[in-house]
């Protein structure tokens, strides 16, 4: 099986500068993606974390098409979430772009309510993989991580990954939470956090971060700094651990009430 690369993007985001954001992210993208497998934007790239659902864009809209390009262009599958509106609904919508055109997604299941997300958007039903270069990737967004049972590994993924605009006053909790996701899971967690401050004077560190099966962070990213960080994922880790500490066989299986 072969090794998989993944391109973290750490960045400040424009209040609700769809242009200005896009150019920016796919600029801080363009040196290093070439060389990658995945590139993970944080959540809601394009925008920030906003409430205003006249953002939103349909599937079809230009920010789908330019991550589309872009996927092609580097032949790289990107992850991110966006504002989208279908069916007269609004959803903080992870999207899976392929460099052949073709998009998967997955609807943010676990709303924050604490902002008022939920008066807002529609909550996802449904759980996604992805399939990509012999790896199965499970993405998610943000408020997700604090659900275990949600992320929890009974689909035998190797990879989780959260894409997020996580406060800075919380970072504690979201480093603790992506470290027990990775241990609890025996998978690798990639952590895809934004910095800056937002149009709500809120602050966010980033404190992006890669983690193998055993929750050792193995990426460099710094907190607070702009950084695009191209991450090695070796498969022979992830089996090698399993079948030393087969620790999944032991797993409970559930079925999630809707």
């Amino acid at each position: 099986m072969n090794n998989l690369k993944i391109l973290t993007l750490q960045s400040s985001i424009v209040w609700e500068n769809k242009e200005k954001n896009r150019s920016h992210f796919f600029a801080l993208a363009d040196e290093k993606a070439t060389d990658a497998d995945v590139v993970i934007f944080p959540e809601m790239f394009s925008t920030g974390f906003s409430m205003n659902t006249k953002l939103a864009e349909t599937m079809t809209g230009k920010t789908i098409s330019l991550l589309k390009d872009f996927s092609a262009k580097t032949h790289t599958l990107i992850l991110t979430s966006l504002i989208i509106e279908e069916n007269k609904k609004f959803y903080n919508r992870l999207v899976a772009v392929f460099p052949d055109g073709k998009i998967s997604y997955y609807n943010k299941r676990h709303l924050f309510s604490f902002a008022g997300e939920n008066n807002f958007y529609s909550a996802g039903q449904e759980q996604l993989l992805v399939e990509w270069q012999g790896w199965t990737i499970m993405p998610l967004v943000c408020y997700d991580l604090r659900f275990p049972v949600w992320s929890r590994n009974t689909m035998d993924y190797d990879l989780l990954v959260y894409v997020a605009n996580w406060p800075e006053r919380r970072r504690f909790a979201w480093q603790s939470l992506l470290i027990a996701r990775a241990i609890e899971n025996q998978c690798f967690v990639a952590g895809v956090n934004r910095i800056g401050e937002d149009n709500n004077t809120v602050t966010h560190s980033g404190d992006t971060m890669v983690l193998n099966p055993f929750g050792e962070k193995i990426s460099q990213t710094k907190p607070f700094e702009e950084n695009a960080e191209l991450v090695t994922l070796h498969y022979q880790e992830l089996t090698g651990f399993r079948q030393k500490f087969n620790f999944l066989a032991d797993r409970d299986f559930f079925r999630i009430g809707k």
